[in-house]
């Protein structure tokens, strides 16, 4: 085995060392992703908006955010 097989090895065992590790390790807590939420609490009253996507061919794509 000549020294880049030995490289190539080397790079590809530590991938995929570093991609379990991202697997197993704990994770820090998220409001979002754990109680498939994202509010902050069910009691805040939040501010209601809407979002209108408007795209016709040959136009501008547009969004429009509506506060209210």
């Amino acid at each position: 085995m000549d020294w880049q097989q030995m490289v190539s090895l080397g790079i590809v065992g530590a991938t995929a060392a570093i991609l379990l590790w991202s697997r197993i390790r704990p994770r820090k807590f998220s409001l979002q992703r754990d109680t498939h939420c994202g509010c902050a609490s069910v009691s805040q009253s939040a501010p209601k908006s809407s979002m209108v996507f408007r795209a016709r061919r040959g136009e501008r794509p547009q969004i429009v955010v509506k506060m209210k």
